[in-house]
């Protein structure tokens, strides 16, 4: 079920989890809601929380503190255990199965599986189902994995760094396959990543954690609304002292901010649109975590000068 009467695909209020061994908080306080049917990006440095907050929502861990709803429910329930699927980064496999062992293991395992859209995503990388999976190369074992996920059918897919190891054109072949299973079936799929231009082609929201905590967590493109780069002279930086600043930087005579405005900016400024990869790496930069940022509603934001090349309206 989608649209406004679905439940979000997840939901976090005040979500901490604790390492009982070190102490430490992974994650804490965090608030977030991911609507179902989206493609979702997962940003943050390394150590942010990002695998443990994919391993909260699979029901692999339980939280220290506060709530998570996955699907509706309590992760790891039994009403949506057959519903949600992880690729955790290890990408965990037997070496010594041939590839038609590792599916016929999916299909005796999973009381819901789709063998033919299994065998299809091992197909499309050309890997021979007699094959053990220990001589396949890393985008090879990339593409099993996931087919032994999407054979699972889930209406939520978590992935956690599944791209990292591959070269340029296997990242882009796998990542066509997921974009495929998202339009045709409307799963919503959560994807852990360190490489920001592909989040940009293929994701329609982001949550982005910081030390933690959820310091992002919206649409698209509302966030690229909701922000401007305003560059002009570094004499006019107190104008921006009325704006919620995330990140600048001067170079001589000349400042580049990474700004949400709060109405028309005063002086000479060229604005324009930032991309998602400078939205992201400014949240990144920022040298202390935001609140989580929740844009409902096309943002406004108004430069004005001589110099504008584009009025962001």
């Amino acid at each position: 079920m989608t649209g406004a009467t679905a439940p979000a695909a997840v939901h976090a209020t005040g979500l901490g989890f604790r390492f009982r061994t070190r102490g430490s908080w992974a994650l804490r306080d965090c608030e977030l809601t991911l609507p179902a049917g989206r493609v979702a990006a997962l940003v943050g440095r390394n150590g942010a929380g990002k695998s443990t907050l994919l391993h909260l929502a699979s029901g692999l861990i339980a939280p220290a503190e506060g709530d998570l709803r996955v699907l509706g429910a309590s992760p790891g329930a039994a009403a949506i255990r057959d519903r949600v699927a992880l690729l955790a980064q290890d990408k965990p496999l037997y070496p010594r199965f041939t590839v038609a062992d590792t599916l016929r293991l999916g299909r005796e395992f999973n009381h819901e599986w789709d063998q033919a859209a299994a065998e299809r995503v091992v197909r499309a990388g050309d890997i021979p189902l007699t094959d053990r999976v220990g001589r396949l190369s890393a985008g090879q074992r990339t593409r099993v994995a996931l087919a032994l996920v999407l054979g699972r059918r889930p209406e939520l897919l978590l992935l956690d760094e599944p791209l990292a190891d591959l070269d340029p054109l296997v990242r882009e072949e796998i990542t066509a396959t997921l974009m495929e299973e998202a339009a045709e079936r409307r799963v919503t799929i959560v994807l852990s990543s360190h490489v920001l231009p592909d989040v940009e082609e293929v994701c329609d929201w982001v949550v982005l954690l910081r030390e933690g905590r959820v310091g992002l967590c919206a649409d698209v493109d509302e966030l690229r609304e909701a922000h401007t780069v305003l560059t002009g002279h570094a004499d006019a930086a107190g104008a921006l002292d009325e704006h919620s600043v995330v990140h600048r930087r001067t170079s001589g005579r000349q400042i580049t901010a990474l700004v949400r405005t709060r109405g028309p900016v005063r002086g000479d400024w060229i604005a324009e649109r930032p991309r998602l990869e400078e939205i992201l790496l400014g949240h990144l930069r920022a040298p202390s975590a935001d609140a989580t940022v929740t844009v409902t509603a096309t943002a406004t934001a108004t430069a004005t000068g001589n110099d504008t090349r584009e009025e962001v309206a």
